[in-house]
C-alpha cells in the first residue's frame, strides 16, 4: 500500500478540520462588541444565533464565512490532491461541529454543509439551497429548513449519479440531526421559535 493512500486523506481531513473549526460567529461578535455569542439566545455560534444580537450584517457575514470555509476546504484539497475533497469536507464539517478551541462545542453545521455540497457537486448544493429556502418560506422554521436541506444531500447525490458522495452526505446529515435534537423536540411540542423571533 502506497503511503499516500492513507496520509493524503488524513492530511486533507486535518486541513479541513482546521478551517472548519474557525468560529466566525464568535469571532465577529466579539470583535464588534456584540458580546459572547455563547451567552446569547440559543448559545449557538452560527448565523441564526448571531441574528439574535440584532446585527443583521454580522449574521450575513457569519453565514457567508461559514459557507465559505466548507467550500474552500474542499477546493484546496481538490487542487492539491484530486479526489481528496470528500475527506477535507468531513474534516471541515467535524471542525465546525466540534472545534477543539471551544472544547468541542461548536455549531450545527448547516451553513458549512451548504458550502461543502456546492464544492463537491454544485447541483447537490443548489438542491440543498432550494430545499432550505422553500421550507423556510413555508414553515418559518430555520431548524426544520436546515434539517430537511441536510437530509436532501444524500438523496440528491444518489439521484444525480454521484454514489461515491452518498456515504459522506449520510454521515453529515446524521450529525446535523444529532446536533438538532433539542430543536426537533421543540418542533414536536410546537415551542420552536420561528425565524425572526427569539
Amino acid at each position: 500500500m502506497d503511503i499516500g493512500d492513507w496520509t493524503n486523506p488524513a492530511l486533507m481531513g486535518l486541513l479541513g478540520y482546521i478551517l472548519g473549526s474557525i468560529p466566525f460567529g464568535l469571532v465577529l461578535t466579539n470583535l464588534t462588541g456584540a458580546g459572547d455569542l455563547r451567552s446569547i439566545g440559543s448559545g449557538n455560534i452560527g448565523a441564526t444565533n448571531v441574528l439574535r444580537t440584532g446585527k443583521k450584517g454580522l449574521a450575513a457575514a457569519t453565514l457567508l464565512l461559514d459557507i465559505g470555509k466548507g467550500f474552500v476546504a474542499v477546493l484546496i484539497a481538490e487542487m492539491l490532491f484530486p479526489g481528496m475533497g470528500k475527506y477535507a469536507a468531513l474534516g471541515a464539517f467535524l471542525g465546525h461541529l466540534y472545534p477543539i478551541w471551544l472544547r468541542f462545542n461548536g455549531g450545527k453545521g448547516v451553513a458549512t454543509l451548504l458550502g461543502i455540497s456546492l464544492a463537491l457537486h454544485w447541483m447537490v448544493g443548489l438542491i440543498f439551497a432550494a430545499v432550505w429556502l422553500m421550507t423556510a418560506l413555508i414553515s418559518r422554521y430555520s431548524s426544520l429548513s436546515g434539517i430537511l436541506a441536510s437530509v436532501s444531500t444524500p438523496v440528491a447525490s444518489y439521484l444525480l449519479g454521484v454514489a461515491a458522495l452518498v456515504p459522506v452526505f449520510v454521515i453529515m446529515a446524521i450529525l446535523v440531526l444529532i446536533k438538532h435534537r433539542a430543536n426537533i423536540s421543540r418542533l414536536i411540542t410546537g415551542s420552536e421559535p420561528k425565524i425572526g423571533k427569539s
